[in-house]
């Protein structure tokens, strides 16, 4: 599973590429890197008639049904979407767009980082969240009232299966898919759970 990506786009380019849409920045001063678990990334999500660049906490509600205590780490991927869990989650109000400009599947040593195929092809995860959620996430903060996010997975395609044979994040890489993901009825927007074509990554040394 990814658990690990990176996100290196410059807050301005992220922009540019919305032209024509109404939106607002209040991610703050963002720091590229790499993100990992339970920390604050960048997500485009809806903000009244237009969007919102914003940070929230990776990691959506779990099933209470796999809870053993109260800590809830929360879930990083979600591939089943017929799970009565997330469909509270998967109309157009819920659904996010998480940059990224490369991202890890664990092998054996260590990790593959794979990439666009085309250079500086813009990318995202297509994502869902939810915001003010309480939850304890760590014991010794006590509970917290996050934005919450995940983004969606599906069977890889052919340069992840040689890695990750299950599963790899659901990618958008065009501007019609960004906005079907956005705002389509759930039956359209669905269709978008299914893997990039094979050719479409390159494996990278590290992250870019």
């Amino acid at each position: 599973m990814c658990n690990l990506y990176s996100q290196t786009t410059a807050q301005e380019a992220m922009r540019r590429l919305f032209t024509g849409l109404e939106w607002s920045d209040a991610a703050g001063n963002l720091e590229p890197g790499s993100i990992y678990p339970d920390r604050l990334a960048p997500i485009v999500r809806h903000a009244g008639n237009g969007l919102e660049l914003v940070r929230a906490r990776w990691g959506m509600p779990s099933p209470p049904s796999v809870l053993k205590t109260e800590r809830d780490p929360g879930v990083t991927n979600v591939r089943n979407l017929a799970s009565p869990h997330w469909r509270r989650w998967l109309g157009p109000a819920h659904r996010c767009l998480v940059p990224v400009t490369s991202f890890a599947e664990p092998k054996k040593g260590g990790k593959q980082w794979f990439g666009p195929a085309e250079a500086e092809k813009p990318m995202f995860f297509a994502g869902i969240e939810v915001r003010g959620w309480q939850s304890l996430r760590k014991v010794k903060d006590g509970p917290t009232i996050d934005d919450l996010y995940a983004f969606l997975t599906c069977p890889p395609n052919a340069e992840v299966g040689e890695v990750h044979p299950k599963a790899m994040p659901v990618i958008l890489t065009d501007r019609d898919e960004w906005e079907t993901w956005l705002s389509a009825p759930f039956e359209i927007a669905a269709q978008l759970q299914r893997p990039l074509p094979d050719g479409a990554l390159r494996l990278l040394d590290a992250a870019l």
